[in-house]
């Protein structure tokens, strides 16, 4: 199958390098990447710069072409898709990732890798994020993380994604000896608390320093957070749709009883 893949780590991002390798042995893959750093983008894209895009040699990767953007990740699948990738090229599916980092709870909110898969959701691919639940980056950290999205696509084949949802995968950097399974989970609440350090540069002008605090999570609930602290493997089904339906009748009860809505 065509995939593409990118990421919010950057072209030269040890997860990528790995996913990329992995799963050229069975797939074609093309790559579009940032140029650089650009963790807790969020689901931003650059409108008002122009966007970068040049072609490298990601022969080394196995990717059948690879291009590296200014962009931020939402960019590199939008304009990969618009105006990129010919049609023969077109993916079956958006991979991104492997992130340096976890991906859990109300955290992916903030998070570059789940909102490159989602544009692919979007534009109405399938799409799948993964991240290594360590801040460890070598490129052995990776491999087995690479190997795992490349079983997963197998297992799916017959998966049909639905509309508007991606896959959110958070491995735990174990020995595949010590992963205790995989489970299908909910989004848990948060990771760390929102605490602020205030300090004093040397001048004496002051500054914030974010200093959250892990959150302890009850192991037996079922969400990505316990899984991955129980040394799971997380997957969670999470979709953009964010209409909350159920209040929409409370609503319009408050608002526009008697199919009145002229109030103002």
């Amino acid at each position: 199958m065509n995939i593409l893949i990118s990421n919010d780590d950057g072209i030269a991002a040890n997860g990528i390098r790995a996913l990329t390798e992995e799963l050229s042995k069975k797939h074609d893959v093309y790559v579009v990447a940032p140029d650089r750093e650009r963790s807790a983008a969020g689901h931003s894209l650059t409108l008002h710069t122009p966007l970068r895009v040049e072609e490298v040699d990601g022969s080394k990767t196995g990717a059948k072409r690879t291009w590296v953007t200014s962009g931020t990740p939402g960019d590199c699948v939008k304009i990969a898709i618009n105006a990129i990738l010919t049609k023969e090229e077109m993916p079956d599916i958006v991979i991104s990732g492997i992130n340096h980092g976890p991906n859990l709870g109300a955290d992916i909110l903030y998070s570059g890798t789940v909102s490159c898969a989602m544009e692919g959701a979007m534009l109405g691919f399938p799409a799948i994020a993964v991240s290594l639940a360590s801040m460890q980056m070598e490129y052995e950290d990776f491999k087995f993380s690479a190997h795992f999205t490349s079983v997963l696509l197998d297992k799916l084949q017959n998966f049909k994604f639905p509309s508007k949802c991606i896959l959110n995968v958070n491995v735990p950097l174990l020995n595949s000896e010590d992963i205790t399974g995989v489970a299908i989970t909910e989004l848990g609440k948060k990771m760390f608390t929102d605490d602020y350090e205030k300090r004093v540069d040397p001048r004496g002008k002051v500054y914030y320093w974010m200093a959250g605090k892990l959150i302890k999570e009850n192991l037996d609930a079922k969400t990505d957070i316990a899984a991955v602290m129980s040394n799971k493997i997380s997957i969670t089904p999470v979709t953009y749709e964010m209409t909350r339906t159920e209040t929409i009748e409370d609503l319009n009860k408050i608002l526009c009883s008697g199919n009145s809505c002229q109030w103002y």
